[in-house]
């Protein structure tokens, strides 16, 4: 497994352009006899003892990645052992997830018919770091319907049941110009004020034993064109993490009907998601010694509209930091929890 996560990790593949990375792993696939598809930088194989009559469980995992940060003291795209742990852009998220779910599926695809209760399909995601519509969202419609899906993203193999979603807003608050020498206009600042001051101390009712609060955090503000002009604009951003007792639209409409600045939604697409601690493969996580938790991180979840969660080698604490790493027994750890739990759970 690491050889091929050293090969993948040596190819920089920052979101929207994965596709010499997707070459790569097409090629390896194709060498081990499967017959991969791809729509865009999205490859999927689709197990080769599929029955329309049996469930479909998702194999999901990125290849894309953030952008190295400033701090690294390793070469980044340049994979490097250093006793258990292997060092690259990429190895914690989501490169370990990718390998070990790609080679229990080539695990399983080769038992006999019989062993397994479903159908299984291997997808290698594009875009997911971006959130764009190039990735994951792109390849869905493509693939035979699906009924729950595992999402290899850091997780130290415990399964995150439920996810925040993620909506950006755009507020504008206006006021009138005026010379701020004289008692002339409107201070758009002002008109803006109790708002954001609404925005720090709100709190929606619903509130998730798995993610808390909806948490609302305004993040940028920008007036004015100089200093003697009383500004007419005060726009502002506001970052909302939703838990899975809302749906994007509803905290939207909430947060509309209370600020008197406008606001717009850059998206609602990104919602929270969450599958029940009762799903059999999530009594079979347990069973297998994983504990269920809430994850604050956005993923590919956020685009699937079938019960899904997060479980994958490594920890998130890593992702998107400099000397990023995965080390080989979480690999093999991984890829043991996964036959296990896939051979042996009902969906």
């Amino acid at each position: 497994m690491h050889t091929l996560l050293s090969t993948l990790i040596s190819i920089p593949a920052v979101s929207r352009d994965e596709a010499q990375k997707v070459d790569a792993l097409e090629s390896f696939l194709r060498e081990k006899g499967l017959a991969p598809q791809r729509e865009a930088n999205n490859i999927w194989c689709v197990g080769k003892k599929f029955l329309a009559n049996r469930p479909t469980v998702l194999l999901n995992a990125h290849l894309d990645t953030v952008k190295p940060v400033s701090g690294w003291q390793r070469p980044p795209h340049e994979p490097t052992l250093e006793g258990d742990r292997l060092y690259g852009l990429g190895t914690n998220d989501c490169g370990g997830g990718l390998v070990s779910l790609l080679f229990a599926f080539m695990h399983l695809n080769g038992i006999d018919e019989g062993q397994l209760p479903y159908n299984l399909v291997y997808l290698a995601s594009a875009e997911e770091e971006v959130s764009g519509r190039n990735g994951v969202e792109r390849a869905l419609p493509l693939l035979p319907p699906i009924d729950v899906a595992i999402v290899g993203e850091p997780t130290g193999m415990h399964p995150a049941i439920a996810e925040k979603g993620l909506m950006v807003l755009d507020c504008t608050a206006h006021g009138v110009s005026g010379h701020a020498a004289r008692n002339e206009g409107v201070n758009a600042i002002y008109q803006a004020l109790p708002d954001i001051e609404w925005l720090r101390n709100y709190q929606f009712e619903k509130v998730s034993p798995l993610l808390g609060p909806v948490k609302l955090s305004v993040t940028q503000i920008n007036a004015g064109t100089q200093h003697n002009v009383v500004p007419d604009t005060c726009t502002f951003v506001v970052d909302v993490r939703t838990n899975e007792c809302y749906s994007n639209q509803q905290v939207l409409d909430e947060i509309t009907a209370y600020l008197s600045a406008d606001v717009k939604a850059r998206s609602t697409r990104l919602n929270s998601s969450s599958i029940p601690e009762a799903h059999p493969l999530i009594q079979r996580c347990i069973a297998l010694g994983g504990t269920p938790y809430g994850s604050p991180t956005l993923s590919d979840q956020a685009l699937m509209n079938f019960p899904s969660f997060k479980l994958g080698p490594g920890e998130s604490a890593r992702s998107h930091t400099a000397d990023e790493y995965i080390c080989l027994s979480e690999l093999e750890h991984a890829l043991k929890f996964y036959i296990a739990l896939l051979s042996g759970a009902e969906v």
